[in-house]
C-alpha cells in the first residue's frame, strides 16, 4: 500500500497514471472506492479521456460519496455541464448522502440553475460552510445579479472572511463593469494574495485600460507565471502586439518559465504583427527550449503561420492536428485560404468541417465578401439562416449588409437590415457603419444621413462613409460641411477623410474649394495628389494639372496619371491622353480600360487609323477589353444585361418594349450620340450598337416589372456612355420616373429629364 501511495505521488502525466491504473489492478485494489476515487482525481489533473475516467467510475460497484465527488469534479473540470447533472441525478437515485464538498462543484456547474442549488444548501445547513459560501458568492458575481453576491458576502463575519471571497467579489465587480467597486475592495481588504493582485491587472485590461493593469503588475509583491499571462492578454487582447512582445522579453530575462498559455498569448500577440521574422524567431525559441505543443500552441502556431502569409507552413499544421483539430483551428485555416483569395480551398474545408460555429460561417462570408464575390455571400448567409446550425451575430450582419452595398442591392440590403432588427441583434458602431455604407452604395443617402444621425457614438469610420458616400452622388458642400462638423466632434480626420473631400469637390466641379481642402492637409499622400489632378482636370485646367504631376514629391501611379487620361477625354486634348496612356501602359499593361479611354479620345477626333492601332496593340498584348454588364435587383434577385443581350427569360418583352420606347423617344427629339461607339461603321450600325447598351436592357426590365412611379436603381460596371445618359434622361422624364444609375465613377440620378450630375462627370 505504502509502494502505491509512493507511485500515485509521481504521477505527472496521462502514462504515469496508466501505470499506476495497472499496478492497481494488480493488487485486486481497482473496484476499492478510495483507489478509484484517487484515479479519477489523477485524471482531472492530467487531462485524461472522459472514456478512460468513466471507465474508472464504472468499476467501482458500490461507489461512496468520494467517488462521486471525484467524477463530478473531472466533468465540471472539462466544463461538460450536463454530464454533471446526470451524475448528480444517479448519485441520489443510488441514495448517497450528498456532504457539503459536493455542493461548491454542483454550483459551480449549473449555470442559472445554482440558485436553485443555494436554497437546497440553506435548507440543509450547509450555508454557513465556507468553501459553500465561497461558491455561492462565485456564482453570483460570474451570471449576476451582482448584489446578490455582495450580500451574502457582507453576511460573512469580518474575522470568517477568506481571501478567496474577497477575490470573487472583486473578479465579480470587473465582470459587471463596476471599476470603482473593486478598486474599493481591492483597497480596503485586509490581506492579498497574487491572485488578487492578477484579478486587478486582468480587470484594467478587461477595460482597455493597460496603462492602469501595467502600473498594478508592477507594484505587485510577487508574480506567478498566470500573473504574467494576464499582462500578456491584456496587451493582446487591446491590441498592443509590441507591450505584449516586450513584456514576454522582460519575463524571460526574469527566469520565469513560460508555460502552455504564455506561449498561446505571445505566438497569438504575434500573429496580429503579421511579421514572419517575428514569427520565425518564436519557432526557433520554441524549438530551444523544447517546448511541448499541445494542440492549443499548435492551433496558435497555424493562426499565426496563415496571418504571416505562410499558407503552406500553417497547413501542415493543420494536417498534423488530425482528430485534435478543434473549430479554432479549423476557422484560422478557412481565414488563411479567404486571405489570399483562394476561395476554392477555403470552401472545400468548409464543406468538410465536422461542426461549424457562427465564426466559421462568418470567416467563409466575409471571405465572399472581401473577395468581390458578395453575390456568393449572400447566398451562403441565406443557407446559414436555413442551416440553423449557428445564429448570426453583428459580424455576420455587417458583412452582409455590406455585400448588399456592393451589389448596389437595396431590396436585399433593407431585408438584412430587418433580419437584425427583428432577431435583435445588437449593432455597435461596425453595424451602423456597414448600413451607411450600404445604403450610401444603393443610391439612398437619405437613409444613410438617418442612420448616421441616430448613431449614439460615431468614429472616423462614420464620418469617412457618409463623406464619401456624398462624394459619389457630387453632393460636395455637405462633404465639406461634415467635414468640418467631424472637427468639431474631436475627431480628426484621415487620409481617407481628404479623399472622400476631394472626389466631391471633383465631381461637383468645385475647384477652390477643393484646393482649400488640399491645402489644409499636412502631408499628401499621393492619393490625395491624383484626387487634386483629377479636379484640375476635370474643370478644365489640364496645364496645371500636368505641373502638378511634375512636381509631386514621390513618383506618380496609376492613379494619377488616370485622372490626367480621364480629363484628355473630357476636353479632346490628344497629345495629353497619349503621354498619360504611355505611362498608364508601362504602370498597368493589362488595364484594358486605358486602351478604351485613349481609343475614345481617337474616336472623337476621327482618328480611326489610331483606334485601329490601339485595338491591334491589345490583341498583340493578350489585353481583353473588360464586358460591360448592367443589374437590376427585383424579385430578391439581381437581373445582369449585357450589350444586345438576349438570354433575359423576358428578352422578347423587353426587346418589344425597347421598340416602343426608341419611337416616343425620336418623336421627343432624342439621336442617338454615335461618336459612342468605337468602330468606323456606317451610321445606322452606331445606332443599333447604343441601342442595345445593357444600362437600357436593364432599364427596360425593370419598367416593365416595377410598380408605376417605383425608382429604377441600376448598378454598370463600366461608366455610362455619353448616349446612354442623354437617352435615360430622355426615358425619366417620358415615364415619370426617377432612375438611379451607380457607374464605376459616381452616381446619377436621373429625374424628369434631368441628371443630378448636371452633366458634369
Amino acid at each position: 500500500m505504502l509502494e502505491l501511495g509512493n507511485v500515485a505521488s509521481r504521477v505527472v502525466n496521462f502514462n504515469h497514471l496508466r501505470q499506476l491504473h495497472a499496478q492497481i489492478i494488480c493488487n485486486s485494489l481497482h473496484r476499492h472506492n478510495y483507489w478509484v476515487s484517487l484515479l479519477i482525481n489523477h485524471c482531472t489533473r492530467q487531462n485524461a479521456p472522459p472514456h478512460y475516467a468513466h471507465l474508472l467510475f464504472r468499476s467501482t460497484l458500490n461507489p461512496n460519496v468520494f467517488v462521486f465527488t471525484s467524477i463530478l469534479r473531472f466533468y465540471s473540470h472539462r466544463h461538460d455541464h450536463a454530464k454533471v447533472a446526470l451524475l448528480f441525478e444517479q448519485m441520489q437515485g443510488c441514495g448517497v448522502k450528498t456532504d457539503a464538498f459536493v455542493y461548491p462543484i454542483l454550483i459551480k456547474s449549473a449555470g442559472d440553475g445554482g440558485i436553485g442549488f443555494h436554497a437546497h444548501v440553506l435548507k440543509l445547513g450547509h450555508g454557513s460552510d465556507a468553501i459553500v459560501r465561497n461558491a455561492v458568492i462565485d456564482m453570483y458575481a460570474r451570471l449576476g445579479p451582482i448584489g446578490h453576491a455582495r450580500k451574502v458576502f457582507d453576511e460573512i463575519p469580518d474575522r470568517e472572511r477568506k481571501v478567496a471571497d474577497w477575490n470573487a467579489m472583486i473578479s465579480g465587480y470587473w465582470k459587471w463593469e463596476s471599476e470603482d467597486q473593486a478598486q474599493w475592495l481591492f483597497d480596503v481588504m485586509p490581506e492579498r494574495n497574487v491572485i488578487t493582485w492578477t484579478a486587478m491587472v486582468t480587470g484594467y485590461a478587461k477595460v482597455k485600460d493597460a496603462v492602469a493593469a501595467r502600473k498594478v503588475f508592477d507594484l505587485m509583491p510577487e508574480r506567478s507565471v498566470v500573473s504574467w499571462n494576464a499582462m500578456l492578454s491584456g496587451y493582446a487582447q487591446n491590441g498592443l502586439a509590441e507591450e505584449a512582445l516586450e513584456l514576454f522579453d522582460e519575463m524571460v530575462s526574469a527566469g520565469i518559465e513560460p508555460d502552455e498559455t504564455t506561449w498561446v498569448t505571445v505566438i497569438s500577440a504575434s500573429s496580429s504583427s503579421g511579421d514572419p521574422c517575428l514569427a520565425a524567431s518564436l519557432v526557433r525559441m520554441l524549438n530551444q527550449k523544447r517546448i511541448r505543443l499541445n494542440f492549443f500552441v499548435r492551433t496558435a502556431l497555424l493562426d499565426m503561420y496563415a496571418k504571416c502569409g505562410s499558407i503552406d507552413a500553417a497547413r501542415r499544421i493543420f494536417d498534423e492536428l488530425g482528430v485534435y483539430r478543434n473549430s479554432v483551428a479549423w476557422n484560422a485555416m478557412i481565414s488563411a485560404y479567404t486571405g489570399i483569395g483562394d476561395l476554392d480551398s477555403a470552401r472545400e474545408l468548409f464543406n468538410t468541417m465536422p461542426e461549424r460555429n457562427v465564426v466559421t460561417w462568418n470567416s467563409m462570408i466575409a471571405g465572399y465578401a472581401q473577395n468581390g464575390q458578395s453575390a456568393m455571400a449572400l447566398e451562403l448567409f441565406k443557407e446559414m439562416i436555413t442551416a440553423k446550425e449557428s445564429t448570426p451575430d453583428e459580424v455576420t450582419m455587417v458583412s452582409v449588409i455590406s455585400a448588399c452595398g456592393h451589389l448596389g442591392a437595396l431590396e436585399l440590403g433593407n431585408w438584412a437590415v430587418r433580419f437584425l432588427t427583428e432577431n435583435q441583434i445588437k449593432s455597435s458602431i461596425s453595424g451602423c457603419n456597414a448600413m451607411i455604407f450600404m445604403y450610401s452604395r444603393c443610391g439612398s443617402m437619405e437613409d444613410a444621413k438617418r442612420v448616421f444621425q441616430e448613431m449614439a457614438t460615431r468614429d472616423v469610420v462614420s464620418y469617412n462613409t457618409l463623406i464619401s458616400g456624398f462624394a459619389a452622388h457630387g453632393h460636395a458642400m455637405e462633404a465639406i460641411n461634415l467635414m468640418s462638423a467631424m472637427k468639431e466632434e474631436c475627431i480628426k480626420p484621415d487620409k481617407v477623410t481628404f479623399i472622400g473631400a476631394l472626389t466631391a469637390c471633383s465631381h461637383a466641379g468645385l475647384l477652390e474649394e477643393g484646393r482649400k481642402v488640399f491645402e489644409s492637409i499636412k502631408d499628401p499622400a499621393i492619393d490625395h495628389y491624383a484626387c487634386l489632378v483629377d479636379l484640375l482636370g476635370r474643370v478644365g485646367e489640364l496645364e496645371e494639372a500636368k505641373t502638378t504631376i511634375e512636381k509631386m514629391p514621390m513618383e506618380p501611379h496609376a492613379g494619377v496619371y488616370g485622372s490626367l487620361l480621364n480629363a484628355s477625354r473630357l476636353h479632346k486634348h490628344v497629345e495629353l491622353g497619349e503621354l498619360a496612356a504611355t505611362k498608364l501602359f508601362e504602370l498597368e499593361p493589362e488595364n484594358s480600360g486605358n486602351y478604351i479611354l485613349l481609343s475614345n479620345i481617337y474616336a472623337s477626333s476621327g482618328r480611326w487609323k489610331d483606334v485601329e492601332r490601339i485595338r491591334e496593340r491589345m490583341k498583340k498584348t493578350g489585353v481583353k477589353k473588360t464586358t460591360g454588364w448592367s443589374w437590376v435587383e427585383y424579385g430578391g434577385k439581381l437581373h445582369k444585361f449585357i450589350v444586345a443581350d438576349r438570354s433575359h427569360e423576358r428578352s422578347d418583352d423587353i426587346y418589344r418594349f425597347l421598340v416602343e420606347l426608341k419611337k416616343k423617344m425620336r418623336e421627343a427629339g432624342y439621336v442617338a450620340d454615335k461618336g459612342s461607339v468605337l468602330r468606323d461603321v456606317e451610321d445606322e450600325e452606331k445606332e443599333e450598337i447604343v441601342g442595345t447598351h445593357s444600362e437600357k436592357l436593364a432599364i427596360c426590365y425593370a419598367l416593365l416589372v416595377s410598380e408605376e412611379g417605383a425608382v429604377i436603381r441600376v448598378v454598370k460596371n463600366l461608366r455610362v456612355c455619353l448616349d446612354c445618359h442623354a437617352a435615360i434622361k430622355m426615358i425619366s422624364k417620358l415615364e415619370g420616373r426617377e432612375i438611379i444609375v451607380r457607374d464605376n465613377n459616381r452616381f446619377h440620378c436621373f429625374k424628369d429629364g434631368v441628371c443630378s450630375c448636371k452633366d458634369y462627370w
